[in-house]
């Protein structure tokens, strides 16, 4: 999964592909290098990120995934996602050709997390409808309070209990269980060790039976082992983390640099024996 920020502000690459354009240019070079999926984004989930609303993310979003359908002629398996976790947003997407919804609200239900930042009770119905991949991920709190809520007992046991109720809530809204994909939010409400002990655990999350979705790429608990505070630096701390993962059952890396890190999931996979990929509509 390539990941096309369409903001000014996003942690690594804010108004690098904010234009249709640019957007255009740099989806066939994520394709050209080995992507499945484009992720894309309109509002920004950085810590102290600003919330600028569905409007403003319907503003930047729309005219990208216009663009992105010329695409499709010569990727016919090209699937589109877009990262947002307002359900306006969401149906306005999937009716504008987008595939998947990649929601980092999507298991934002712990009662540590204030009820405003909790996920939009519009989406399940939504994606219950649409039928389409949902990517569940595990969050606390939203990007001004999630740091403040990075406190576990057991994270590994707490994340799969969270992600645990946010699937029942949305197999009880009418989501089927083969739209689901999850994803234990990597720098999301956790700390360096926090992130660390999901990846060596992360099959006790895969036991669960749901496709796992593993996004490292660049944040800063890579930064923060490696001593390395530029997040474009941190390719071989992401690459090291992919391989990981891959082998521990991880199937969609969502990943800046594609083309490198398309290279260690095929050698990891080769390795490993993994699938590599998941099955989705």
């Amino acid at each position: 999964m390539g990941v096309i920020n369409v903001t000014p502000d996003s942690f690594s690459d804010g108004g690098c592909f904010s234009t249709p354009q640019r957007a255009l240019v740099q989806a066939r070079r994520l394709l050209a290098q080995g992507a499945d999926l484009l992720d894309v984004g309109a509002q920004s989930t950085r810590p102290g990120a600003e919330m600028v609303g569905a409007a403003v993310e319907l503003q930047r979003l729309l005219p990208v995934l216009d663009a992105l359908q010329a695409l499709r002629a010569d990727h016919p398996r090209l699937r589109l996602s877009v990262d947002t976790f307002e359900a306006e947003v969401a149906e306005a997407a999937l009716a504008a050709g987008a595939d998947w919804i990649n929601d980092v609200r999507g298991a934002n239900v712990s009662a540590a997390a204030p009820a405003g930042s909790r996920r939009d009770p519009a989406m399940l119905a939504l994606i219950a409808r649409a039928g389409c991949p949902y990517v569940l991920m595990h969050s606390r709190g939203d990007s001004c309070s999630m740091d403040s809520l990075a406190h576990y007992g057991d994270v590994v046991t707490e994340v799969r209990a969270e992600l645990e109720a946010a699937t029942a809530a949305a197999l009880a809204a009418g989501v089927q269980p083969r739209q689901l994909v999850w994803d234990p939010g990597l720098g999301f409400a956790k700390t360096t060790e926090h992130n660390l002990e999901l990846l060596r655990r992360l099959p006790e999350l895969g036991a669960a039976g749901y496709p796992l979705l593993v996004g490292p790429s660049r944040k800063r608990f890579i930064g923060a082992v490696l001593a390395e505070p530029r997040p474009r630096a941190r390719l071989w701390g992401t690459a090291a983390v992919c391989a990981l993962a891959v082998d521990r059952g991880a199937a969609v890396l969502r990943v800046h640099d594609v083309g490198p890190i398309a290279q260690v999931m095929r050698m990891a996979v080769a390795l490993s024996g993994a699938v590599g990929c998941v099955d989705a509509p």
